[in-house]
Parts: structure tokens; sequence; C-alpha cells
């Protein structure tokens, strides 16, 4: 009976865990193309195969178009936001080229907790 106990309690953490790496803060701060980052950026284009390490990256295909939202700045300013159809997420700014900037001006505002959520098949689930 302890034993299943004990296992039962090591799926809980795991489980514990594994939410927590999917909702931590990537950034405080983004730049966007207006404060409330719903203006496209630009348009770029993969140049490489992407695959997320989880459900907040976007992932593409070399020649893929993307349209960015916001590019996350300060501490990460390395991974962007954009959609792909009716895909959303993160993805690395050196794994596509620029085709068209959109914007005249970024903005850089506060993120919030929920850019960092994973969302699946357009549910939301907050508490």
């Amino acid at each position: 009976m302890s034993r299943i106990l004990d296992q039962r309690i090591l799926l809980l953490v795991i489980s514990f865990s594994a939410s927590v790496q999917s909702t931590k803060v990537l950034s405080e701060w983004k730049k966007c193309g207006d404060p409330e980052c719903e203006k496209a950026m630009s348009r770029v284009q993969a140049i490489t195969d992407y695959l997320g390490p989880d459900c907040r990256y976007l992932n593409f295909k070399t020649g893929e178009e993307i349209t960015v939202y916001s590019k996350l700045s300060r501490e990460n300013e390395n991974l962007w936001t954009g959609s792909k159809g009716k895909d959303f997420g993160y993805f690395p700014r050196d794994a596509v080229k620029v085709e068209e900037v959109l914007i005249g001006e970024e903005v850089e505002v506060l993120t919030k907790e929920t850019d960092f959520l994973c969302l699946h098949e357009d549910k939301y689930t907050f508490e």
C-alpha cells in the first residue's frame, strides 16, 4: 500500500513540475506594434525547420510564412511570437528572415502571465 502511495505522490510531483515549466515567464517585457499587441508587426519566412520544446512554441518548416505580433525584450530578445494559420506561439528570431515590416515604431509593454500559458484547441483554462 505504501508503495502505491509513493508512486502516486511521485506522479503528482512530476505533473506539477511539468505544469510549472509550461507557465514559466520567459521575459518581463515585450515589444509590440501597439499597446494591446494586436497589430501585426511583420511578415517573416522560416529559413529552417523548427520544433519547439513545449506547447507554447510555434512549430514550422522551411519556407512557411509567419505573422509576427510581439518580440520578447530585455531578458530574452531571441524569442518572437507569431501565427501560422490557426497556430500561435514563440519561435527563435534566428529561424526566420523578415520579408515585410508592417509597423513604423515598436512599443515596449509588460508581459502578462497569460502570455506564457499553453493554449489548446481554442480552449483557455484560467483558475
